[in-house]
């Protein structure tokens, strides 16, 4: 079952929007396609450590910083 992160979702949202990028901006240069990334950004599937890894090196954050509540 995949966890609820609204927050997460939100952080991920804003900052792919705050950085004009399009979801499948994002998806290409974390190596998935659009709807996987979408899903992520959308609650709909589990996000793995390597993932949250390349999602926060895009935006050159630690992975805490956009992803510490989903875990807590």
């Amino acid at each position: 079952m995949v966890k609820s992160s609204t927050k997460v979702n939100f952080n991920l949202k804003n900052l792919r929007q705050k950085n004009n990028m399009s979801c499948a901006e994002v998806a290409k240069n974390i190596g998935i396609c659009k709807a996987y990334y979408w899903q992520i950004e959308n609650g709909n599937r589990r996000l793995y450590y390597d993932l949250a890894l390349k999602i926060a090196k895009i935006y050159n954050k630690k992975p805490d910083d956009i992803f510490y509540d989903y875990y807590k």
